[in-house]
């Protein structure tokens, strides 16, 4: 078969490339800028995006197996997804694995999230197979949300997160494209082993970084208020708040054996991550 993979200079995509090319699989690598794709053995590189319907055709010619990263977060992402699976099925692309985003659905309190469903949705009526990754929030991406005062802050309340390394979400996106037929059709929510809330989050991190962290649970209004410190659009706004007001509703709590299901592994939780990430500072 002949397989492509998008995001290859990105932290997921790049995973899953060096993850297949440790296998011996032959691919192709999409990016924008392919002087910062990764040199891979078995790997070509060619040019494509995701808004440019005739180079994106042109890269995707002769790819049956297609693993779509989902673009960086912009006020136009949904419509460049669209016009590259409409490119992806004019080119013949055979079955798209799309990293998606767990309790993906038009009413989702994370507004990006409904971005998600709408390109679900729109590769469902391609005619092309299909595997959906949904995973949680990033676990890597936790310890980012402390401040500098070693306070994080959001209207998440006592609301729970399932949150899943990108390793964790790389090795099931590897284990479908080595076997897309048996993978078909379904839907997969990969999160952590466990959902703590963000006050549990705090007290770990406190306990396996050395650092003293702490919660703070604003309301709405005080974290609009608070962001506004960044220059953003207001659809960039409106995602950074509605993270934490996702987790509030309960969307982001609940725990799936699907990464386990699917790699034969149990995945990684915020502890082990941790020290993980602590060790191979200290042995490089």
């Amino acid at each position: 078969m002949t397989l492509a993979v998008t995001g290859a200079t990105g932290g997921l995509g790049g995973r899953v490339a060096r993850a297949l090319a440790a296998r011996g699989v032959e691919q192709r690598l999409l990016a924008r800028d392919p002087s910062r794709a990764p040199e891979l053995p078995g790997a070509t590189v060619v040019r494509s995006t995701y808004g440019d319907s005739e180079l994106a055709a042109a890269s995707l010619e002769g790819v049956r197996i297609l693993l779509m990263v989902s673009a960086a977060e912009s006020a136009d992402r949904l419509e460049q997804h669209l016009t590259f699976v409409d490119a992806a099925a004019a080119a013949g692309v055979e079955h798209v694995v799309y990293t998606s985003f767990l309790g993906a659905a038009p009413d989702a309190t994370f507004t990006l999230a409904r971005d998600h469903w709408a390109t679900e949705q729109h590769l469902r009526a391609s005619g092309m197979g299909f595997t959906f990754l949904r995973d949680s929030f990033y676990l890597d991406f936790l310890p980012d949300l402390v401040g500098e005062d070693g306070v994080i802050r959001g209207p998440a309340g006592d609301g729970r997160v399932a949150a899943v390394t990108r390793d964790d979400v790389a090795a099931c996106a590897v284990a479908v494209l080595l076997a897309p037929a048996d993978h078909a059709g379904a839907t997969y929510d990969l999160t952590g082993p466990a959902a703590p809330t963000l006050t549990e989050v705090a007290e770990i991190l406190t306990a396996h970084t050395g650092r003293r962290v702490s919660y703070h649970d604003e309301t709405v209004e005080e974290a609009y208020a608070s962001r506004l410190r960044w220059e953003a659009p207001q659809w960039q706004y409106d995602a950074w708040v509605s993270t934490y007001t996702a987790i509030a509703a309960g969307e982001m709590a609940g725990v799936t054996d699907h990464v386990e299901r699917l790699t034969g592994r149990a995945p990684t939780g915020l502890a082990a991550y941790l020290d993980s990430a602590s060790a191979e500072r200290q042995n490089p």
